[in-house]
């Protein structure tokens, strides 16, 4: 059993056992049929991966790697909040006919702000602290911008990273407004667990503990017989992650740069429905 697997029973058994069902309450996403979709869920839930140890990817239910870098690179690398340069079709219920989701995810992360030393994107920000000053407690990107959330088609969901180097370790928080157990819960671990290896690699560092902080973390009640056939799943050891050791510049790795070697896992047959 991963660490990963570990945590999520953790979790889900939490939630299905003492979480709080919003089932007589007005909630704002629905099915597409247009039923409410109603949740059980528990107030700040806090995960820590320790990423030297091992890389923490679900086995109960295999995540999709590759399509899961492949976005974390669209947010964070190319900086884009165009679904036409995602490859794949997770975004697109939010996107309007353009391909926009709005002023939201990368394009808050691509915005240039002025500091002392020059002028920074969020994500060069870091990586020029990483590098320069990685003493400082001041390492953070936050792309919930109040200004900006009417012109965005969703509200930022994974909204915050702190980046804190002690000694040459790399470690980071992810702050999560929110979060859709069964359908986003490993995606997003995995997402910000490359995230903290892609940064450790080019500052120099070596990858610490990933802290994963959710505010609200839920189960849709349509979810409820699929994370519980989800648990009944066979474990397995954790895959053994594997990162191009050529690329030291952030901008230069891609989706093959990175591979989950020798991982194993069972793949949730049907659709899960998601709520919108």
């Amino acid at each position: 059993m991963s660490a990963a697997d570990r945590i999520f029973i953790e979790n889900i058994t939490d939630i299905l056992e003492n979480g709080y069902s919003d089932e007589n309450e007005t909630v704002r996403p629905k099915w597409e049929d247009g039923t409410p979709a109603h949740t059980v869920k528990r107030f700040c839930v806090v995960n820590r991966y320790n990423l030297a140890e091992e890389f923490p990817a679900l086995t109960l239910r295999k995540t999709a790697f590759k399509s899961a870098v492949d976005e974390l690179l669209w947010i964070w690398q190319k900086k884009s909040s165009n679904v036409h340069d995602l490859n794949s079709r997770i975004w697109d219920a939010w996107a309007d006919d353009s391909g926009s989701i709005g002023k939201a995810y990368g394009y808050q992360l691509g915005l240039k702000h002025v500091y002392k030393e020059g002028m920074f994107d969020q994500v060069d920000r870091v990586i020029f602290d990483l590098k320069n000053n990685p003493v400082s407690r001041r390492i953070i990107t936050n792309i919930y911008n109040h200004a900006d959330l009417n012109e965005m088609n969703l509200y930022p969901c994974a909204y915050s990273m702190t980046f804190n180097v002690s000694g040459k370790v790399l470690n980071g928080i992810l702050n999560q407004r929110s979060q859709d157990m069964l359908v986003a819960n490993n995606w997003n671990v995995v997402q910000y667990a490359v995230l903290m290896h892609m940064m450790a690699r080019v500052s120099g560092l070596a990858v610490g503990e990933l802290v994963h902080v959710i505010a609200d973390a839920h189960i849709y009640d349509r979810h409820i017989p699929l994370v519980k056939e989800v648990l009944a799943n066979p474990v397995y050891d954790a895959p053994t992650f594997w990162m191009d050791p050529s690329v030291t510049d952030f901008y230069d790795f891609t989706v093959d740069s990175f591979k989950l070697e020798n991982y194993q896992g069972a793949k949730l047959e049907g659709k899960i429905p998601v709520a919108v």
